[in-house]
Formats: C-alpha cells, structure tokens, sequence
C-alpha cells in the first residue's frame, strides 16, 4: 500500500486493536521467555527486541502504536528484550512448520479457495503421514493457526524438541523433503514410510508420463511440469540428473508405455529403462505430488531458525487484514 491507502488501512488496524480484549486474544506459553517484534505502518523501523509480563502489557502496547502486523519468537530467552541476540540467553525453541500456498508450483495464486484448500491438504498430510505416525508427535503439543494469507502454521510445542539445535532440525525437513533417500534401494520393498510413498509415487509418475504421452495441449503442458520437476530437483546436491529437455522427457514417456517393461517398473524393476532409469527416479523423488502432496511443502527456515518470529495468533495480517487464526488439528482434516 502506499500514500493514503495504506494511512485509512493503519486507521481501520488501529480501530479493531483498540477494540481488542484479552479473553479474545491467544497468547504464548512461557510468555515472559518470548521476544515480540511488531511491523508499524510506512516505512518506519520494525519495533522489535520487546519483552512483556502479561497479557495485559501486549495489549496495551499494541493500543498505543495500532501495528501493520505483530509476531512473538519461536524461542525461549531469559532476557528477551536485550538489543543482542547474545545477550538475550536462548532457552529452547518451538519447532514450526511454514506451509505456504504461494510457494506452489502449477496453482493460480489468485485463486485463493483453490490455493488454501491444497495447502490445507498438505498442512494434514504433513501431520498424518510424518509428524505424528514417524516422529511420534502428540496432538496435545500440537497447536495450528491460519496464518491470516496463505496457508498454516504448525507449532509443536513439547520438551523433546526444544532444545534441538539447528542442524537436528535441518535433519528432519531433510527427511521429509527426501533428501538423501535412495528411491532404487526402497522401491518394491515392504514397509511404510517413505517405502510406500515411494511406490504410490512410480504409479503417479507414470500416470504422468502417459499424460505427457499424448500430442496435445494437456500432453504438452504435463511434459513442461515434469522438465520443471527435474529443475527443481537438479538442485539438490544427491540429484542425478540435474536438467531434462523436452524431447529426453517425451522418450521417456513413449518407453513406459510398453506394457511388459511398464509390468516390471511396477514390480520395482526399472533396468528396462536403461539410460533413462535416474530420469524416472528422479521424477519420483522430486515430483510435487509426492514430495509436496506427501511430505509438506514448508518454508524451510522457519523451521530451522532457532530464533525466527512468528505471527502472533489473534493479530491481523497487514497484506490482507485477515486475523491469524488458531484452529483444532481436525480442521486440517479434509
């Protein structure tokens, strides 16, 4: 927003904060251990490295300058307001997953019911399928807001994971993103986990390639999604192929339509494809149905970020004046 658009909004934000109550407000456990940052309206400095006793202290402050957007940090500190983060003296962390819908490939950001419903999907799979049924985490240190834009926050608030230090929790998103995972070695073995993700990811890759198949604009437009699956993948550092032009990705889809080497791809055998076995393996992995439909697309340095802010549930989102909402685990559920 600029000139007076943004001035009415920063009127209207002021209104409703003077308006807020604490019966109707979220506020943090621990909340004497938390840093606040608040977002003021303009281009004026980030009004940050705030400490606050009591429900009551938030309130009032926010009263007094009607912020753009407010946030909390994911960590515990013993002096939360000091100006340097060495002095603050880190305590622990929330672990937080970020899902956001304008990180989507293939969605029309400005189709927001489509956009939020598919990451609400995730949001649920991400829980369902890694956290909960892998990680053994409880839906009672589970807590998930509405981020107030585009998708939703998964906060896991328990001492098992507090004191985990970066690199552990790169470890996990690693393995949730498949980062690492030998997608020949799993294929056709018994299991769950990524084993069956795995094989639920050959059937819809080659689903994909008989779409690709096709000498139509559909056929056309499924080859350039999968040239752009390879891209993305061609970024991780345990990728094999690394970029994969249009008529390399036509071959391979004319390959898996014979019928006997389509039997065996399925059964785990992929020696039939030859020179083009890393390209479907890649696909597999890297697919945004399997590795964003089943394991989460997140904002990976949310996560990561022992010291990150988040947004305050209860406060609204300055880009759209939406509140950020908390929401029972069994909303997600679609």
């Amino acid at each position: 927003m600029v000139g007076s658009s943004w001035a009415r909004a920063a009127v209207r934000f002021a209104n409703w904060y003077d308006t807020a109550v604490e019966s109707d407000l979220w506020f943090p456990p621990r909340l004497r251990s938390r840093e606040w940052m608040f977002q003021k309206w303009g281009n004026a400095p980030y009004d940050r490295h705030r400490g606050f006793n009591t429900p009551a202290q938030v309130i009032d402050h926010i009263r007094k300058i009607g912020p753009h957007s407010c946030f909390y940090s994911t960590a515990y500190y013993e002096e939360p307001w000091q100006r340097k983060m060495v002095e603050k003296g880190w305590r622990g962390a929330d672990l937080v997953f970020d899902l956001d819908g304008d990180h989507l490939d293939h969605v029309d950001p400005f189709n927001f019911p489509e956009m939020i419903e598919i990451i609400q999907d995730q949001a649920w799979l991400l829980w369902s399928e890694f956290l909960n049924p892998e990680f053994g985490f409880k839906e009672e240190g589970l807590h998930v807001t509405f981020s107030g834009h585009r998708g939703f926050h998964l906060h896991y608030r328990s001492p098992d994971v507090l004191g985990l230090d970066s690199s552990s929790r790169r470890e996990l998103v690693n393995y949730i993103r498949g980062e690492g995972i030998d997608v020949g070695a799993l294929k056709g073995n018994s299991g769950g986990g990524w084993r069956t993700r795995i094989d639920e990811g050959v059937e819809i890759i080659l689903n994909k390639l008989d779409t690709a198949n096709q000498d139509d604009t559909e056929g056309n437009a499924m080859t350039r999604e999968l040239i752009a699956i390879i891209k993305e993948r061609g970024k991780s550092p345990d990728a094999k192929v690394k970029t994969c032009g249009r008529d390399r990705m036509k071959k391979l889809s004319e390959k898996v339509q014979h019928q006997e080497r389509r039997r065996r791809i399925l059964g785990g055998n992929l020696k039939g494809l030859k020179q083009h076995e890393h390209l479907f393996l890649e696909l597999v992995k890297g697919d945004r149905s399997l590795v964003i439909g089943r394991a989460g697309e997140t904002d990976e340095s949310v996560t990561i970020d022992v010291k990150r802010q988040i947004r305050w549930p209860g406060s609204l989102h300055g880009k759209c004046g939406l509140q950020v909402t908390d929401i029972p685990l069994e909303r997600l559920d679609p």
